[in-house]
């Protein structure tokens, strides 16, 4: 998938589900032992200024509130599976069962973890995850594999775990939003893409839950 396909040529100013932003600040607080209360000082919170994507859908920007989650960079470990490392965007959509793990890893797996594997339908991997794909916009970060050439990239990927609110006076709705934060806006595709994993990320049925 190249990034004409990935993202759109030109961009409109309205925010959209799925649109990359910057000028937001993220904070993720660390509690050690809850409850936190007037006597425990024990946490900390940690500050960032990063690109976000848009993950409020598109009609639920409004009201002075949008929900966003930081773009990172990709764990190393996932550039060990070379069906992935070829395009990490095949990550965003599921996949064959034989491609869902790197060959090395399979080659050591016990005959009834193989075979377990091999017998799933076509399903998603990384079910938190979204790959952005890599665009000039993006800075460039280095990715050292053992045995393996170092190299760069600018794949950047969300995690669906790591969403926060915000709350922009200038956020009226999706098209009365501040100007000039607006970066990257993906296609029609690749948006249905976006939210067909995220409503399967949180629409998955715990074993507690299911009845027969």
């Amino acid at each position: 998938m190249n990034d004409a396909v990935f993202y759109q040529e030109s961009i409109d100013p309205g925010f959209r589900f799925g649109d990359v932003i910057k000028g937001f600040i993220s904070a993720t607080p660390n509690v050690s032992n809850p409850p936190i209360n007037s006597d425990n000082t024990d946490y900390s919170i940690d500050i960032s200024i990063s690109y976000c994507a848009i993950v409020s859908p598109c009609c639920s920007i409004k009201d002075k509130v949008i929900s966003l989650s930081p773009l990172l960079h990709v764990n190393k470990d996932i550039f060990k599976n070379p069906y992935f490392k070829e395009d990490l965007t095949r990550i965003n959509r599921i996949v064959p069962p034989e491609k869902s793990v790197s060959p090395i890893a399979f080659k050591k797996m016990p005959p009834e973890k193989k075979e377990e594997i091999l017998s799933k339908d076509h399903s998603y991997t990384f079910v938190n995850l979204f790959i952005y794909k890599e665009h000039d916009l993006f800075p460039e970060y280095p990715i050292r594999l053992k045995d393996a050439d170092d190299f760069n990239t600018r794949y950047y990927v969300i995690d669906f775990r790591n969403t926060f609110r915000v709350n922009c006076s200038k956020i009226q709705n999706p098209t009365n939003v501040p100007p000039g934060l607006k970066c990257l806006q993906l296609t029609i595709d690749t948006r249905k893409v976006l939210r067909d994993k995220i409503a399967y990320y949180y629409g998955r049925t715990p074993a507690e839950d299911i009845v027969d």
